[in-house]
């Protein structure tokens, strides 16, 4: 996904990039908080935010960093390719909360950049 995103003009930071090898380990007790200080600040420069939502359930931080963008006013696009329906209702595609907070939920990463075109 990072590769086409990039090819159609986005820049793409994934979360697990913030970090140099070794750095988690090396911060011991203080790593939880340093991981959510660094994937914040990331989210802070970001002008939107593109959430994979992939998975029996929504992963915890995707749906922290999810409800971070919308409270600041950031427009989220998911992406959701599994084809388990993990929604409250039969109408949902993923839990309501993250599914309300995203502007659109795409079902393929073609999908994803023709609505990141408009």
């Amino acid at each position: 996904m990072k590769t086409e995103l990039t090819q159609h003009g986005h820049e793409v930071c994934w979360p697990f990039e913030l970090f140099k090898d070794g750095q988690i380990a090396d911060w011991g007790p203080i790593a939880p908080r340093r991981i959510m200080e660094r994937c914040r600040e990331a989210l802070d420069r970001a002008s939107l935010v593109v959430a994979w939502l992939d998975g029996a359930q929504v992963d915890d931080g995707t749906a922290w960093e999810i409800g971070y963008a919308y409270a600041k006013g950031k427009l989220v696009h998911g992406i959701r390719t599994d084809f388990r329906q993990a929604g409250d209702t039969s109408h949902s595609i993923v839990n309501a909360m993250v599914e309300a907070s995203c502007a659109s939920i795409s079902r393929s990463v073609a999908e994803l950049v023709r609505i990141l075109k408009r």
